[in-house]
């Protein structure tokens, strides 16, 4: 009777010391998982927040702003536009008359 006794107490103790772990085991994976939804919604915001930045970089305001003072561009005018003839087949002919590669003579 006494052995037992002695087997069911160890029987407790085992069962109460993996009861302790468990629950310890738990409350580190609920503070793994809080730390990890927190950077989630971090990243989140940073995603949105990238999201704006490039629509406001690429808005065509800007690029025309950007092009006209930086890069010194200004819109094409019929002066200065130039148009260029292609040859009935197709083929570009040059300004001094030579022919077309693989042109027969």
């Amino acid at each position: 009777m006494v052995r037992l006794i002695a087997v069911v107490a160890a029987l407790l103790m085992l069962s109460a010391i993996s009861l302790v772990t468990a629950r310890f085991q738990s409350r580190q994976l609920f503070v793994v998982s809080d730390r990890l939804s927190t950077k989630a919604r971090d990243l989140d915001t940073d995603w949105r927040r990238l999201q704006l930045d490039r629509a406001e970089l690429a808005r065509n305001a800007r690029i025309d702003g950007i092009a006209r003072q930086d890069l010194k561009m200004v819109n094409p005018t019929s002066d200065r536009t130039i148009y260029i003839k292609g040859a009935p087949d197709g083929t570009v002919a040059s300004a001094a008359g030579a022919k077309a590669p693989g042109a027969r003579p």
